[in-house]
């Protein structure tokens, strides 16, 4: 009777080192019992640190206008698109049967009953430097990639220091969306604009008064206010409607437009919490701030930030 409760145990030794439990950005529990193989990725996030670690999501979710990450190439081919981040197709999730759920948070924990039917569900927040550093670990780490989640970030984390003794600074700029007659500006906890600061440049869009909330990302700001503030350089995040506020009789006056200092940039940059989306966002924004220092990552050109006319 020993020898056979020895021999159970032993059994259960390797299951039980393999299940996995990991507290999502809601504090809750997510529960595995093994490291998750099939990934649906309801954000940008899942999709871009699952190719990083040479694996394919088994679903993902439209980014922006498109139906797959652009930025991510043809990486993405054959898999089942299921909807939007804020709109998922429950149906089509469940026939795509994962045993995972990697989300961004703000969209989808008003249906976290309905996903958890479905499979362990692990929302995230996305919105900080921080929070895509503590996603890559916690996601990592579901899917049995620990180590390499680890690596990743430590090697991101050099990037950031290299590029901080390398850029001269002394620059100011502002993240600008919408295409209403007020732009719309990014505070500086927005995880791009918190690049902009790895930079030594001045984000103008200031501070939120609780950053530790995350929202909201930013506010409306008057053409007479930024003109006040005056940026060198102005990144402008896609749209899908004509800038209106760029036919404002001020935006001539501004110093970034004046000199030829206003860049549209690809939907990647609105959705940078991934390990490839944010290493590429640093390398384009360093170039575009200081262009004899930095060179243009490698991106096809339809997908490189190009000036605004």
């Amino acid at each position: 009777m020993l020898f056979h409760k020895l021999l159970l145990c032993l059994m259960l030794v390797p299951l039980m080192a393999s299940a996995i439990t990991v507290q999502d950005d809601r504090g809750e529990p997510v529960q595995l019992s093994r490291p998750a193989e099939r990934v649906a990725s309801v954000s940008t996030f899942g999709a871009d640190l699952l190719l990083a670690l040479g694996m394919k999501p088994a679903a993902i979710t439209r980014f922006g206008p498109f139906d797959q990450p652009d930025y991510l190439a043809g990486s993405l081919q054959g898999v089942p698109v299921i909807g939007s981040r804020s709109q998922v197709n429950m149906e089509l999730l469940s026939e795509v049967a994962p045993d995972l759920v990697l989300a961004i948070r703000r969209y989808t924990e008003k249906d976290a009953s309905r996903f958890a039917e479905i499979a362990p569900y692990a929302a995230l927040n996305l919105v900080t430097l921080n929070d895509s550093i503590r996603a890559v670990s916690i996601a990592g780490e579901l899917v049995g990639r620990t180590v390499d989640a680890e690596q990743i970030n430590r090697s991101f984390q050099r990037q950031l220091e290299t590029y901080r003794k390398q850029a001269p600074g002394g620059l100011s700029a502002a993240l600008l969306v919408t295409g209403g007659e007020a732009p719309f500006i990014y505070y500086d906890h927005f995880l791009t604009a918190e690049l902009l600061n790895w930079l030594n440049v001045d984000n103008l869009g200031g501070e939120l008064s609780e950053p530790e909330q995350g929202l909201p990302l930013g506010y409306r700001i008057r053409l007479e206010d930024l003109l006040k503030q005056n940026p060198d350089v102005i990144f402008l995040f896609e749209s899908n409607k004509e800038r209106a506020f760029t036919q404002n009789p001020i935006w001539p006056y501004l110093k970034a437009v004046r000199r030829g200092q206003v860049y549209e940039v690809g939907q990647h940059w609105k959705e940078a919490a991934g390990p490839i989306a944010r290493s590429l966002v640093l390398q384009e924004m360093a170039h575009r701030l200081y262009p004899e220092l930095f060179t243009m990552p490698e991106l096809p050109e339809s997908l490189r930030s190009k000036p605004y006319r």
